[in-house]
């Protein structure tokens, strides 16, 4: 699988990890399951934050939505308390319910206290719609798939036409599954912070690789229309941060997206989920008062500048690592890779 790096387009300036991937954080794993047959095209990502209980073990986390044309679950929550407790879900627009029970159900078998002995769970799912491609009101993807998803997840996943990524687009082109990482020191210690987006936005005259548009040498084969699409990033890090920091952090992933050239439009739902793994939160604490470490503020710079670069090489990579897929009515998104490879555009 050739990344967008392959095509000797180098974003920014910072390390890369060594798997170049959201999963450079350690603990974090991500699975997929791919429906990819005819008029059904679609999917379920899963993101894994750590390997224990996520319910028992919190970490803190934030949310940040660009613009707000989505149907999330999960991030009143989040944007109120500040924790994650639960792996986060991708999926298309009209799965989002059944993607939610599924999680909710599978944190219950590891978990029989909650909604008992203990509160309730917070199921966080996110969601693209993938219309174009996809037959969406086929309701295709059931608690099965939310469950394979899960059990797949690993540190090595797959990029492009993948999981929720299958029926994506992305500045009318195929979209999907993209990630990157960057890595940098301080005091003499080095962190992680890892990117990965469902790109499914942006309008073709506006691609941007490298600071050139590269969209405007790519005949259209769609009428002009409206950005409607979306995009959800998620943000993992190594990084002792604060969820008001997180939050901070996701707001910078706007940078990285821009730099590829969308201005975020109108009818786009473009939403940003972080968390940090450095803290953990038990849920059944009893102490009253807790420490946790906290990075220098002055230093903020550095997961600004790596949050910007892997938000950027995401999208890319979502784009060159997709192959071209027919779906609904034989509607068609192609490839970025195919007209690199036809046209050099790079």
């Amino acid at each position: 699988m050739k990344r967008i790096r392959d095509y000797g387009v180098i974003v920014g300036q910072m390390e890369r990890g060594p798997l170049n991937a959201l999963t450079d954080v350690e603990g974090v794993t991500v699975g997929h399951c791919t429906l990819a047959e005819g008029d059904v095209q679609t999917g379920v990502t899963a993101i894994l934050p750590h390997k224990g209980d996520m319910f028992r073990e919190k970490l803190l986390a934030a949310c940040h939505v660009i613009n707000g044309f989505g149907k999330s679950v999960g991030l009143v929550q989040i944007a109120e308390m500040g924790t994650l407790e639960t792996p986060i879900l991708l999926t298309n627009t009209f799965a989002v319910g059944a993607a939610s029970e599924a999680l909710v159900r599978h944190m219950l078998a590891d978990n029989p206290d909650i909604g008992r002995e203990t509160g309730t769970v917070n199921p966080v799912v996110c969601e693209c719609n993938d219309g174009w491609l996809n037959d969406i009101r086929r309701f295709s993807v059931g608690g099965e798939h939310v469950l394979s998803a899960l059990s797949s997840a690993a540190s090595d996943f797959a990029l492009g036409a993948v999981g929720a990524g299958r029926g994506m687009s992305c500045y009318q082109l195929k979209g999907g599954i993209g990630t990157a990482s960057r890595r940098f020191s301080a005091e003499g210690k080095t962190y992680t912070l890892g990117a990965l987006v469902l790109s499914n936005f942006g309008l073709l005259g506006d691609l941007t690789v490298d600071g050139r548009r590269v969209g405007r040498t790519i005949e259209a084969t769609d009428p002009p229309m409206d950005d409607q699409g979306s995009v959800i990033t998620v943000l993992a890090t190594d990084l002792p941060l604060t969820e008001r920091q997180l939050g901070r952090v996701a707001r910078r992933a706007s940078v990285g997206l821009a730099r590829t050239g969308t201005f975020i439009g109108n009818g786009s739902g473009d939403i940003v989920l972080a968390f940090s793994t450095a803290n953990r939160f038990f849920h059944h604490e009893t102490a009253p008062v807790l420490s946790m470490s906290v990075f220098n503020e002055n230093l903020m710079d550095l997961p600004f500048r790596a949050t910007a670069e892997a938000v950027e090489e995401a999208v890319l990579d979502s784009m060159v690592c997709a192959e071209t897929v027919t779906g609904r009515d034989g509607h068609v998104r192609r490839s970025l890779a195919e007209y690199i490879a036809r046209d050099g555009l790079l």
